[in-house]
């Protein structure tokens, strides 16, 4: 591929910021343990495999000694036998062993499906049956894996609302459960990972009820505190495999700044245009490749500008075909793409982070990254998907105006000098806690007198059940503790989301009436509002009502020049502060913070239509929904006239203040999460020149998600770095009068720059 890629390469090199090469290491084999049943090693040495990686030579010697163990290696470096190896064993000496597969997506749970039945269903069969038991699962194989399956595939959200629920129908299962896997560990971060982390303490309740105490195994990409994620993900010591002995391929790694269309404003090429142009070049020289786009609107609409381009284009006498892969698809088409990318009848891929985790779509040589996706370790996934068949391959990230991207450009030896990010979660958050301990009272009664519970739940156990009592959905008798509720709870709860409901998409064509796709009621109320126009795998529909009562949206399809994108207002009501910060010393405050509870209202309120390729407006519209209300935490910084910060806005007319606060709220999104090492999708920013609460400017900083999740108490205590690090990426800009880098086009730069400096050094 070397040719071809620099022959690529060279069409984009005035804009290329780095082309970095990671060079080929060879790999650290070990042999197949000696005490490995030699049906298994038949098995692995007809597929070549002849001996392992050490790393999983390791795994194998701290699994065998019953120890919980976490593997933390690059993607392609052989995980899977990791836990396969040592399970498949175990399973074939005691034929009564049982095992758990967890895997965060349906997708993951199918593909390693399709691994073991090549292990086990070979032409030497072992007697292990294995069984994916998800939501797609038909009601006629439940049974039979429930009585007869050895190795349970399934993910999170089915073991929280429909395995643990049921445990009685599971007894064989849960009463010979050995090993527990879960595989892509790194997934399981803040508030899905604290969701899950408690559901994995209802596993080992539930465990320990029927007298099993199962092993863990994780798996995940590296990430900077893998053994203290693993620890907090399980309640339990792990051990740590963190020394890859799989071989690596050579990569090339090219950071791609789009070029100025407007030097004076700042404003660069679009990263749709660009991400359309590299794809398009790799795939016209045959390489096959995977575009990641950051969301379902961009997916899609990447995906049909590339087809648009190759319609009249083939290669080996057959038509380029690129594929569109996100959220919302149905299950069948799900697994005819990713068959597709195996097979080689589908030559490319635009994803959102869907495929960021290890499924295998085969042979990619290419990764195109449009735009920082919120995280190191997501960009490292992300280009691992490439290049996982041997090779060199070459991953690209295309910057775009954010100012962190911008920020990269400007220091791509910060770049690849940056570690990956901690992965972090709360199991104890009250919210999410005490949702997870009504369903464990309604899977087993509590016996506190005995503190065994303390094991799973820990020591506010007790205290937890009081409240729930005082709720009058558990009752005590003798100590013991039982559901007293005619409800459900499991099935109110996502564990992805803070919304349970999902919104089915309906094509009403010509009398069709087929669902085509599924979404979360607040993505539905900003994306498939009335007259929105929907687009589903190249297929535009222009939506004719949304009934979020009913949880359905009729679509009907259509051929427009245009989509569609909604426009949110957010509204904010402090309920309580609980604690105030001062920033700055003693006698000059820059600014104030203050921490505590607020109510968060969003209403996508009118949209606008943007013409396909150009990217203009043409035309607006209203949008009639009701809005969504959140209870979560809020650090709002404050700037009252005492203080220097203030004293400035104090020098500015209403319009310059409130210009110069959206664009530090802008800032504060995109440089925030850095310092926390989180998404920039959990948290949420909002301005207001004069807080009808506080009376002062203000700008409130949220966790997206109820209850809050420790985010904005994070950054309360971090407030004086956060100003140094936004004053320089403000004047570190080289643009004179502010740009989409910075504070964005148009904006009051001067003002903005003056504000941060003022904060960072406290002095007019």
């Amino acid at each position: 591929m070397n040719k071809t890629l620099d022959d690529i390469l060279a069409e984009f090199a005035p804009y290329i910021v780095e082309d970095r090469l990671i060079p080929a290491s060879a790999g650290q084999t070990a042999p197949f343990p000696t005490d490995l049943d030699a049906r298994i090693a038949e098995i692995l040495q007809r597929r070549g495999v002849s001996c392992l990686y050490t790393h999983q030579g390791e795994v194998w010697e701290y699994v065998r000694g019953g120890r919980n163990t976490v593997v933390v290696t690059p993607t392609a470096s052989g995980k899977t036998l990791c836990y396969n190896l040592p399970i498949l064993h175990a399973l074939l000496q005691d034929d009564k062993a049982r095992a758990l597969y967890l895997f965060p997506t349906k997708a993951l749970s199918q593909d390693q499906q399709a691994e073991l039945n090549v292990l086990v269903g070979g032409d030497t069969p072992l007697p292990v049956k294995v069984s994916t038991y998800d939501g797609d699962t038909p009601g006629s194989l439940r049974i039979s894996a429930r009585d007869l399956g050895r190795i349970i595939i399934s993910n999170p959200d089915m073991l929280h609302d429909g395995i643990l629920p049921n445990h009685p129908k599971w007894v064989k299962f849960f009463s010979h459960l050995k090993y527990v896997v879960i595989d892509e560990a790194h997934a399981y971060r803040g508030v899905f990972g604290s969701h899950v982390a408690n559901v994995i303490r209802r596993l080992k309740r539930i465990a320990a009820f029927y007298g099993s105490k199962p092993c863990f195994i994780l798996c995940s990409a590296t990430i900077a505190n893998p053994q203290e994620h693993a620890e907090s993900l399980i309640g339990d010591a792990v051990a740590l495999v963190d020394k890859n002995g799989a071989p690596r391929a050579e990569k090339r790694v090219i950071l791609y700044n789009p070029p100025l269309v407007d030097p004076v404003q700042g404003v660069r090429r679009s990263v749709l245009t660009e991400s359309q142009r590299w794809m398009l070049a790799f795939l016209k020289a045959g390489v096959k490749t995977i575009l990641f786009a950051h969301s379902r609107v961009k997916t899609e609409v990447e995906a049909s500008y590339v087809n648009n381009a190759l319609k009249n284009i083939y290669t080996d006498n057959r038509r380029i075909r690129v594929e569109a892969y996100r959220g919302g698809l149905l299950p069948n088409e799900r697994r005819e793409i990713e068959k597709g990318l195996r097979d080689g009848s589908v030559q490319g891929v635009v994803s959102t982070n869907a495929l960021e985790l290890g499924i295998d779509i085969g042979g990619l040589d290419a990764a195109v990254v449009g735009g920082f996706p919120g995280s190191f370790n997501s960009f490292w996934q992300q280009t691992g998907r490439a290049g996982r068949r041997g090779g060199t391959s070459a991953a690209v990230f295309i910057a775009s105006a954010a100012p962190l991207d911008q920020f990269i450009m400007r220091n791509p030896e910060w770049f690849f000098d940056k570690s990956v990010e901690e992965a972090r979660i709360d199991p104890d958050n009250p919210y999410i806690f005490m949702d997870h301990m009504k369903c464990a009272a309604f899977e087993a009664p509590f016996d506190t007198f005995s503190k065994r519970e303390d094991n799973f739940f820990g020591a506010d156990t007790e205290d937890a059940l009081a409240l729930l009592e005082e709720e009058g959905v558990v009752r005590c008798a003798g100590q013991r503790w039982y559901w007293a509720d005619r409800s459900f709870p499991a099935e109110g709860i996502s564990l992805r989301s803070a919304m349970t409901e999902n919104v089915v998409i309906i094509d009403v064509t010509n009398g069709r009436n087929a669902v085509i796709g599924e979404m979360d009621r607040p993505s539905a109320k900003e994306l498939i509002f009335k007259n929105a126009v929907y687009i589903h795998r190249g297929r535009q529909y222009i939506v004719e009502d949304l009934n979020i009562a009913e949880r359905k949206c009729l679509v009907r399809e259509a051929d427009v020049n245009y989509y569609t994108d909604g426009y949110v207002k957010t509204d904010i009501k402090v309920l309580t502060e609980d604690e105030r910060f001062t920033y700055g010393e003693v006698g000059r405050e820059t600014a104030y913070g203050g921490l505590g509870d607020v109510l968060v209202r969003t209403q996508a309120a009118k949209f606008k239509k943007i013409r396909f390729y150009t990217q203009e407006n043409v035309g607006y519209g209203n949008i009639d929904l009701p809005e969504e209300e959140m209870h979560t935490r809020a650090l709002a910084l404050l700037f009252p006239t005492e203080s220097a910060g203030g004293r400035i806005l104090g020098y500015l007319d209403a319009m310059e203040a409130g210009s110069v606060l959206s664009s530090v709220g802008r800032l504060v999104k995109n440089i925030a999460s850095v310092f926390l090492l989180c998404d920039s999708r959990d948290l949420g920013v909002a301005e207001r020149v004069r807080d009808p609460h506080f009376g002062t400017p203000c700008l409130f900083i949220y966790d997206k998600y109820p209850g809050g999740t420790g985010l904005s108490e994070a950054l309360a205590v971090r407030g004086e770095e956060l100003f140094r690090a936004l004053a320089a990426v403000v004047e570190g800009c080289p643009c004179e009068s502010g740009c989409p880098s910075c504070v964005g086009p148009g904006e009051n730069k001067a003002g903005t720059a003056q504000f941060l400096r003022v904060l960072s050094v406290g002095t007019i």
